[in-house]
């Protein structure tokens, strides 16, 4: 409680005559909407959100609390298209595979809408790793080396590490284990619900916080 009063999340409290600190409800009230805000948009955000509260800057409440959802509505728009286009990509047919059909990393990575140095960092770290023109020694990648990094970047985009991409991509190439990419997508959609949740439940108990300042303000 003394951290999260001198964070600014809690009003100062009122001390009795041999020092000891006084909590009434609205610190009780500061650290329900605390705890549900930082499950809901992170401990940084929820003290930022909290001292404004405290300072009466409500217009700032909810600029900040509109940022909260509307972050979590672009992660989740973002989550259900990568979980069409992980399926899609997956799924895909490749045969017939022609010297032609390849491409250089610059081609590549426009065709991603990502910079080159993101590509050699795939290359380097085993997920999406081309062959190289033995003259030159530059990358090109056929068929299978593009479907790889299309699946990688929208798995990125989900927000999957590069350490579980790392585990997956050999075993996900041989066709074993896309449940492992499902599975992974769910607890990322789960993982976004719960923030949500917790994002309702910190509106609600800011609210009453807010309604019990504002009574105290009028006494």
């Amino acid at each position: 409680m003394r951290n999260l009063e001198q964070a600014g999340v809690l009003p100062p409290a009122t001390r009795t005559t041999n020092g000891y600190r006084v909590h009434g409800e609205i610190h009780v009230h500061s650290a329900i909407a605390y705890r549900e805000l930082a499950a809901g948009t992170g401990p940084a955000e929820a003290k930022k959100i909290l001292r404004a509260v405290h300072r009466g800057h409500l217009s700032d409440v909810l600029s900040q609390l509109d940022g909260a959802h509307a972050r979590i509505d672009a992660e989740r728009a973002e989550l259900r298209r990568a979980k069409a286009a992980a399926h899609a990509i997956a799924d895909e047919p490749i045969a017939d595979v022609r010297p032609s059909d390849s491409m250089n990393i610059s081609e590549l990575a426009a065709a991603l809408g990502v910079r080159t140095s993101t590509l050699r960092h795939w290359d380097a770290e085993g997920l999406a790793v081309p062959v190289r023109d033995p003259a030159r020694a530059t990358r090109r990648y056929l068929p299978p080396h593009v479907r790889d990094a299309r699946i990688v970047h929208q798995l990125r985009q989900a927000g999957y590490r590069i350490e579980s991409l790392r585990a997956l991509m050999p075993e996900l190439r041989s066709g074993r284990r896309f449940p492992d990419v499902d599975a992974a997508l769910a607890a990322r959609d789960t993982s976004i619900e719960k923030r949500s949740r917790a994002l309702l439940t910190g509106a609600a108990a800011l609210h009453e916080l807010l309604a019990r300042r504002a009574t105290n303000d009028d006494q």
